[in-house]
């Protein structure tokens, strides 16, 4: 079995500083594909970099505000003159605030949708003419359960997540004719970052034994860039195995 399936691939991942952006990259780079690591923290970018270098593999970070329109779309030129593709764009990046609506400001509103679903607009937006001049590529957008059920303290989150859905839905029409794939992954409760405020905000910290790690996410979505390219895995729902039911 090729143990570098991903050879001679190109992949972007943003949030790639931490969390599962982090692992996905991680994922990307065990299996053969060079890596852009986009990330609004540049040290935490670089700091992936370092170790994907370190271990053996190619990658690159940039400071990325993927919310940002012109940030964007030099710092995906900048992946395509690096490494002369872009086989894969990875939408991992995400921002939350846990506040009731009549609590939640207008800039903090803006903020979740900015990232959350603005970001993967651009990504794709600067991706998609790479990838069809190429005559083909992957888009992987990560929503979460937020885009299937949902809770109190998360409007603009469930907001811009139900959105991505949508979003990824209608991109996976466009992309089809140019060879271009898209799969959203919605992920369940993992063992990352995403937890480290609730304590100051006085919000019970969930059972880690109900979390999964987020490597298990990774591997799920380097699986679903290697289908055979007659089919495509366009969604799939990704939780822990304790996670047996919803409210």
């Amino acid at each position: 079995m090729n143990d570098r399936p991903l050879a001679g691939k190109v992949a972007l991942v943003t949030g790639a500083g931490s969390g599962l952006g982090r692992a996905t990259a991680e994922a990307f780079a065990y299996a053969g594909a060079c890596v852009a690591c986009f990330d609004v923290n540049e040290d935490a970018a670089r700091e992936t970099e370092q170790q994907l270098n370190s271990k053996g593999g190619t990658a690159m970070a940039l400071a990325v505000d993927v919310s940002d329109e012109n940030a964007v779309q030099d710092a995906v030129q900048q992946v395509e003159s690096r490494f002369g593709r872009l086989d894969f764009a990875v939408n991992a990046a995400g921002v939350d605030f846990v506040v009731p609506i009549d609590k939640m400001t207008v800039q903090q509103w803006d903020k979740v949708l900015g990232v959350n679903l603005r970001g993967p607009f651009l990504i794709a937006r600067a991706s998609l003419p790479i990838m069809q001049r190429q005559g083909g590529g992957h888009i992987v957008n990560v929503t979460s359960t937020a885009a299937v059920r949902a809770w109190g303290s998360a409007s603009a989150y469930h907001a811009s997540k139900w959105g991505l859905l949508g979003f990824s839905r209608a991109l996976g029409v466009e992309g089809r004719e140019y060879g271009v794939r898209v799969t959203t992954v919605i992920p369940g409760g993992m063992k990352t970052h995403w937890f480290d405020r609730f304590p100051e905000q006085g919000i019970p910290l969930p059972d880690e034994a109900n979390l999964q790690d987020p490597a298990n996410v990774a591997q799920a979505i380097v699986f679903a860039v290697q289908m055979p390219k007659d089919s495509s895995l366009q969604e799939m729902i990704v939780t822990p195995i304790s996670e047996t039911s919803w409210p």
